[in-house]
């Protein structure tokens, strides 16, 4: 089988390697059909590390995935060969406290594709996974709307531990696939006015069309005295900070209300500190939250997007072969062409 290869900071070959084969009982082996081109992955190819995690090259990434059952192990019980599936990155312990109370994502001896010294990532055409971390899925959902559910999930994730209220204000500080799928989340939790910033012009608008009662580039306007100046000096109620960076995080602080809540979605490559102002934190009794990966919600999302109720299809604005791997990441890695979600079809 054909596997991409990153083999130095932005340089991939493809492979052949052998197609792997299923070894327990409860393990299945999927074909692989599509593969989202996530902010992780491009730190990795950029940075060669994301945060205190140092990538070994060779290395496969990938880890948004959807795929076709090839075969199953004589205890599956869940899938049968030919379904159609989405695929939870994280291979949990199942047994550890933060299992037993539902936080695998917090899993001491979680197992991540793509993850250097845990799992091989998606970006090759077959791939073994246990049962437990393969969602069926119906026939009215494409194999790239499922590559997007799994970052969907942590959008919804982020949203729940935010604490929303209807008629709570948002502002949204980065629109990339994280900002925008939290924006819709937010929207459709009865957020009654919400903002949405991004450098990337493309970006700005396709935050407007999908839902952004305002959407700003911080390039071209002062973001923070925009949304002050729109809340009457009030500020936003929640601030999810998902670009990664320090110039949002400061300024999710800077928009907040006395007593809001700041709510960091972001990856920050490879940095492993943010600097806050304490000052304006203790003079405004704010709370930061932060949201890892996300807890058992790629079922519940994929409901929403059934339902209407979220717009995965205008996030994937291009499509690349498994051969053009490198060029799908370079695209994101350069914010050329618009791009939002690049996906690798197979």
């Amino acid at each position: 089988m054909k596997a991409a290869y990153l083999v130095a900071k932005r340089v991939f070959e493809i492979r052949d390697i052998p197609t792997p084969r299923i070894e327990k009982d409860g393990d299945v082996l999927v074909k692989l059909q599509a593969s989202g081109v996530c902010g992780s992955d491009i730190h990795n190819y950029v940075e060669g590390r994301t945060g205190s995690l140092e990538v070994k090259f060779p290395m496969i990434p990938g880890h948004e995935c959807s795929a076709v059952v090839e075969k199953v192990g004589k205890g599956v019980t869940k899938v049968k060969p030919g379904d159609r599936v989405a695929i939870e990155p994280a291979v949990s312990c199942g047994k550890c406290e933060e299992c037993l109370t539902g936080r695998h994502n917090l899993c001491r001896k979680v197992r991540f594709l793509s993850v250097p010294g845990e799992l091989e990532g998606a970006l090759k055409e077959y791939m073994v996974i246990p049962e437990t971390n393969v969602i069926p899925l119906p026939d009215d959902v494409t194999f790239e709307d499922a590559v997007v559910l799994e970052p969907l999930s942590i959008c919804a994730y982020g949203v729940k531990l935010s604490a929303i209220k209807p008629g709570d204000s948002i502002a949204v500080l980065g629109s990339g696939p994280i900002g925008l799928l939290t924006l819709e989340v937010a929207n459709t939790c009865g957020a009654a006015v919400s903002f949405a910033t991004d450098i990337v012009k493309e970006r700005v608008e396709m935050a407007s069309r999908l839902g952004a009662t305002y959407a700003f580039n911080p390039r071209e306007t002062d973001v923070v005295r925009q949304i002050l100046d729109a809340t009457h000096g009030r500020g936003v109620d929640l601030a999810f900070e998902c670009a990664g960076e320090q110039d949002t995080v400061t300024e999710g602080l800077k928009v907040l209300r006395p007593g809001g809540t700041l709510v960091l979605l972001g990856i920050p490559g490879g940095k492993t500190e943010y600097a806050f102002n304490t000052d304006i934190m203790r003079r405004k009794e704010l709370t930061a939250v932060y949201v890892r990966r996300q807890a058992h919600y790629i079922e519940r999302v994929l409901h929403l997007v059934r339902a209407g109720r979220i717009d995965v299809r205008t996030l994937v604005t291009h499509r690349f072969p498994l051969d053009r791997t490198n060029d799908a990441y370079e695209l994101v890695a350069t914010y050329r062409d618009g791009v939002v979600k690049a996906v690798i079809n197979f």
